[in-house]
């Protein structure tokens, strides 16, 4: 499959906006722009653009892009071209299956566990979620909805489960951004936050793992269908295995 284009390293968020080294922020910098598709899959990453764009050397770029591939998210082909990775359903299927076992459990524990200031940090983060889809902004709804699973997981007190968890299903996060501006998704994704939330609220663990399952349950079947309605995003790989 032939990559679709070179990308607009303009898009590239100021390195400036994230800590850590100069290799950790390029890092991040191109990461944020792979996982919310501004460099959509098969794009073809060019170290002197990049480099240009975000005012470094070549050697943070190719540190940066050396952990981007560890990670699955670029394929560097010798001798040619570094882009973006298709999509894998594959992956896709197998980073859902993780993240619902980690989901389920994170859930029961947090609404036996849960304190008033963790049900009022999730209540606002719903509120957050609220404005967000009235004002048709699925960047910050996306970043939102990070939040709200990455906090439930924060609320376990189990320091290594968010690592764990974007580990696993990095590209499944990657997925989901395909489905945000699909018409009434953002809001039916809320409303099945605030059922959860609710579950939450009631310390009932049953009914929040009930309202969790089918949250996340609501993924595949919807991305599914866009592996023939957009094949050029999705690895032939996997449709040759079929």
């Amino acid at each position: 499959m032939a990559p679709i284009a070179d990308i607009d390293a303009t898009r590239l968020k100021d390195i400036g906006a994230f800590e850590g080294s100069l290799a950790q922020r390029v890092y991040l910098s191109l990461k944020e722009a792979i996982l919310s598709l501004e460099f959509p899959p098969g794009s073809v990453l060019r170290k002197g653009m990049i480099c240009d764009t975000l005012g470094v050397s070549r050697s943070p770029v190719s540190e940066a892009i050396a952990r981007l591939a560890a990670e699955g998210l670029v394929e560097v082909i010798p001798q040619s071209a570094t882009r973006v990775s298709h999509f894998s359903m594959s992956e896709i299927r197998e980073g859902t299956f993780l993240r619902e076992a980690l989901e389920l459990a994170t859930v029961a524990k947090v609404a036996r566990d849960r304190t008033e200031e963790q049900l009022a940090q999730l209540t606002r983060n719903v509120r957050l979620q609220s404005l967000l889809v009235e004002d048709g902004d699925f960047t910050g709804f996306y970043q939102a909805d990070e939040e709200f699973h990455a906090m439930l997981m924060q609320f376990t007190g189990y320091t290594r489960l968010i690592t764990v968890a974007r580990m696993v299903s990095l590209q499944v996060s990657r997925a989901r951004m395909l489905l945000l501006p699909t018409p009434g998704r953002a809001a039916e994704t809320l409303e099945e936050h605030r059922a959860i939330v609710e579950a939450i609220r009631d310390q009932d663990p049953v009914a929040a793992q009930t309202a969790m399952r089918h949250h996340l349950g609501q993924l595949l079947p919807r991305i599914e269908p866009l592996e023939q309605e957009r094949p050029e995003l999705f690895s032939p790989c996997d449709a040759r295995k079929r």
